[in-house]
C-alpha cells in the first residue's frame, strides 16, 4: 500500500471561518488532538497575520512533538522569516509559501506578469530552503490556472529546493475528473516531479472537496490538506474525516493507508465542536448523530439480522462508543482522572481538582454524566480565559404573568456590581442586565442552544457571537440550566472581546 500524507490544516484556514476563532490554550489542546489522531502535519496558523498568530504557531510548534509543524507565508521575505522563527523549535519544522498562478488573479489581485511571479516563486524558495530544508510550495488559485503556466511555476519551486508541491483547488471551481487529469499532467511534466510530493488542497464551494481530493490522490497525489468537520472559508475545506474513511472503507480500491488512528476521528471532532461552539450536524457523513442511525422499519430488520446490510462500518470504527454513564456523584478522583485520560486530557493536580469538584456539582443535578459532559466540564475550568468580568449569582422572572427581569451580581475588573433590568424575555433581560454592568453595548449576532447530550436533565450549551467597535467574538458556556448557561456564554464572548481589543492595541503599541 502506498503511504498517503495527512495535512491538517484546522488550526489555519479553519479558523478562518466565520465563529471559529480559538484562543491560544483552545489551539494548543486541538494540536495535541490532532497529534493523538495522527496526522503528518499541522498547519498551525499564518505567522505573519498578527502578533497572536505568530505566538500561537510558536507554541504549537513546542508543544507537539510527533507531527511536522508548518507556518504559512506569502511569497514575501519578511512573512518567510516570520514563519520560520514561529516554526524552527519544533522537531520537524515546515515553510509552507505560496503565491497565485490564475491570469484573474495576477491581474486584479497580485498586479503582476507572469515573469514576475516566476521570479518572486524562485527568490521565496530559496530563501525559504536556507532557512528551512521541509519547503511546501502552494501555487493560489491553481485549479483555474493555465497548466503550461504552471509546470513552469512548480518546476522553478522545484529547482529552488521546494520538497512538496501543493495543488490548491482555491474557490472550489473543478471537478473530479478535470483535477484528476490536471494531477496527471503536473506530474509528467514538472521538471524534477519524481522528486517532490505533490499535495492537493479542495474547497467545498460546490461540495466536491472531498471527491476532488480522492480524485486527486487516484492521480498520484501523496498529501491532502484537510480540516476536521471540514470547516474553512465560505463553503469549508475537505472534510478530515470522510477523505480517511473512504481510504479506510474502500482500501481495497484505493489500495492507500495514512497514520491516522480511525478510533480518535470522532473524539477529535467533538473536541473542534465543543471549543468553536458549532454543533456536529446530525446528518454529517462519518459523525453525525444520524450517521449510524436506522428508523426505517426495513433497514432496522436488516441490520438486526446482519449490520453489513446497511452499515459500510462500525460506529467504534470512528470512536463514537455506546458507553453511556461512567461517573456520578460517588465516582472518586482516581475514576476521573482514568476519564480524563481515556478522552485525552492529562491534567496537573490544580486542574484535576478543578474539574473533580465541578463533575460532583454536575452529579448533584444530573442522574447522567456523559463523557460529552466531561468534556464540557475541562474546556469550562480548564481552557476558559482569565475573566475580567464573572458571573457570581443570577436570578430570572419570565412566564405570561410577569414582566421579565434579570438580577445579577458580577465581579468586574475586581469590582462586586449588582444590577437589575428587564427585557422582551428572559435572555434579553439577562443580556441587558450584563451590558449596563460591564458598560458595553455589543450588538448579538448569533443565540444558539443546544442540548450536549440526551435527556430532559441535559446540559444546555450556548453559543453567542458578538460585536463591538468592528471587532466579533463568540462566547460559549454549558449549565444544566439554559438561562445560567445563556449568561456565561454571554460574559465569555465579552472577555474574549475585551481580550481581542487589548490584543489589537498591543500590536499597535509595538
Amino acid at each position: 500500500m502506498e503511504r498517503i500524507y495527512i495535512f491538517d490544516t484546522t488550526l489555519r484556514d479553519g479558523e478562518q471561518s466565520p465563529g471559529a476563532t480559538m484562543n491560544l490554550q483552545e489551539k494548543k489542546r486541538m494540536a495535541r488532538q490532532l497529534e493523538r489522531l495522527g496526522v503528518d502535519i499541522i498547519e498551525a496558523g499564518f505567522p505573519a497575520a498578527s502578533e497572536g498568530d505568530f505566538k500561537a504557531v510558536q507554541e504549537i510548534a513546542r508543544s507537539v512533538q510527533q507531527v511536522q509543524v508548518a507556518g504559512l507565508c506569502r511569497a514575501v521575505e519578511k512573512d518567510i522569516v516570520l514563519a520560520y522563527e514561529a516554526v524552527k523549535h519544533s522537531p520537524e519544522p515546515r515553510i509552507h509559501t505560496f503565491i497565485a498562478t490564475s491570469d484573474v488573479h495576477l491581474k486584479y489581485k497580485l498586479k503582476k506578469s507572469r515573469q514576475e511571479v516566476l521570479d518572486i516563486t524562485r527568490e521565496a524558495v530559496r530563501l525559504a530552503a536556507k532557512l528551512c530544508p521541509n519547503v511546501e510550495f502552494s501555487a493560489e488559485d491553481a485549479s483555474r490556472s493555465d497548466w503550461d503556466y504552471l509546470v513552469e511555476v512548480f518546476s522553478v519551486a522545484v529547482e529552488s529546493g521546494a520538497k512538496v508541491l501543493n495543488v490548491p483547488d482555491t474557490v472550489g471551481y473543478t471537478q473530479p475528473g478535470e483535477f484528476f487529469e490536471l494531477i496527471t499532467y503536473l506530474r509528467k511534466h514538472v521538471r524534477g516531479a519524481e522528486k517532490v510530493i505533490f499535495s492537493v488542497h479542495c474547497h467545498n464551494d460546490l461540495g466536491l472537496a472531498v471527491a476532488n481530493t480522492l480524485a486527486a490522490l487516484k492521480a498520484g497525489a501523496k498529501q491532502a490538506e484537510v480540516t476536521v468537520s471540514g470547516i474553512g472559508e465560505r463553503a469549508g475545506n475537505a472534510a478530515l474525516e470522510e477523505v480517511i474513511m473512504n481510504l479506510t472503507v474502500r482500501k481495497e480500491y484505493y489500495n492507500f493507508v495514512t497514520n491516522v488512528q480511525t478510533e480518535q476521528i470522532y473524539p477529535t471532532c467533538r473536541l473542534l465542536s465543543l471549543i468553536i461552539g458549532q454543533p456536529i450536524p446530525p446528518y454529517k457523513a462519518i459523525v453525525g448523530a444520524n450517521a449510524f442511525a436506522h428508523e426505517s422499519g426495513i433497514h432496522q430488520d436488516g441490520v438486526l439480522k446482519n449490520r453489513l446490510t446497511y452499515e459500510i462500518m462500525t460506529p467504534q470504527s470512528v470512536g463514537k462508543t455506546s458507553s453511556d454513564i461512567v461517573l456520578g456523584k460517588h465516582s472518586g478522583r482516581h475514576a476521573i482522572k482514568q476519564k480524563l485520560q481515556e478522552l485525552g486530557y492529562n491534567l496537573g493536580e490544580e486542574e484535576l481538582n478543578k474539574v473533580f469538584l465541578a463533575v460532583k456539582n454536575l452529579a448533584d443535578k444530573k442522574k447522567k454524566i456523559y463523557d460529552e459532559d466531561v468534556e464540557a466540564i475541562v474546556l469550562e475550568e480548564v481552557y476558559r480565559l482569565p475573566d475580567k468580568f464573572e458571573l457570581k449569582y443570577l436570578s430570572a422572572i419570565s412566564g405570561n404573568m410577569a414582566i421579565p427581569t434579570a438580577v445579577l451580581k458580577m465581579q468586574v475588573n475586581g469590582e462586586e456590581k449588582k444590577l437589575a433590568d428587564f427585557g422582551v424575555g428572559p435572555i434579553d433581560a439577562i443580556f441587558n442586565t450584563i451590558s449596563r454592568i460591564v458598560d458595553r453595548k455589543p450588538k448579538l449576532l448569533r443565540y444558539s442552544v443546544n442540548a450536549i447530550t440526551g435527556g430532559t436533565d441535559a446540559q444546555g450549551e450556548v453559543t453567542v457571537r458578538v460585536e463591538e467597535n468592528n471587532l466579533t467574538a463568540v462566547g460559549r458556556a454549558s449549565d444544566p440550566d439554559i438561562i445560567v448557561a445563556s449568561a456565561k456564554a454571554y460574559i465569555n464572548a465579552l472577555n474574549r472581546l475585551v481580550k481581542k481589543e487589548e490584543e489589537q492595541t498591543n500590536g499597535q503599541n509595538s
